[in-house]
């Protein structure tokens, strides 16, 4: 990502001021039970995490949405599930960038069109102001495409937060 100052900007006036607006309390309930809703029919993991904005360093390095996402999937375990089928919905608010990681189970059946598709539609919406409801919609495109390729069979144990952990 080219370093523009308005990137740089943006990312020094988005503050968690900003994220608690976009995503107030209900918000993260409703997501919270969503992201529960969706794990009763799928095998794997989801875990959602919502950065108002990246450090200055950060920026001036040049780290994009991308790496940042890549970092927090490391950092938090998110790949550290049973059957590797942890998953990252980051959200990035001063890129206005949403990115799915996904461990090496879910990535050899399902696609990274697909992910991208889901991708699109939230940062589309994100434009127009839309969080909390493009945001369910995004996590409900998620757990069809799950279910569909990883249906859960009797019962397992809850291996991430379903918490939306904000930055």
């Amino acid at each position: 990502m080219r370093l523009t100052l308005q990137r740089i900007f943006r990312h020094l006036v988005t503050t968690k001021g900003s994220a608690r607006n976009a995503f107030p309390a209900m918000a993260l309930k409703a997501i919270q039970h969503k992201i529960a809703e969706g794990e009763i029919t799928h095998r794997a993991e989801i875990r959602m995490i919502i950065e108002a904005a990246l450090s200055l360093p950060a920026v001036l390095n040049g780290v994009t949405s991308r790496n940042r996402a890549h970092e927090l999937f490391a950092h938090y375990r998110i790949w550290d599930t049973e059957e590797n089928v942890g998953v990252l919905l980051y959200a990035d608010l001063a890129d206005h960038k949403v990115e799915i990681i996904v461990d090496r189970a879910v990535a050899r059946v399902i696609k990274s069109a697909e992910w991208q598709t889901v991708c699109k539609s939230m940062t589309k919406e994100f434009a127009n102001g839309a969080f909390h409801g493009s945001t369910l919609s995004a996590l409900e495109q998620m757990n069809g495409l799950l279910a569909r390729r990883f249906p859960r069979h009797g019962g397992k144990r809850n291996e991430l937060s379903n918490k939306a952990l904000e930055l």
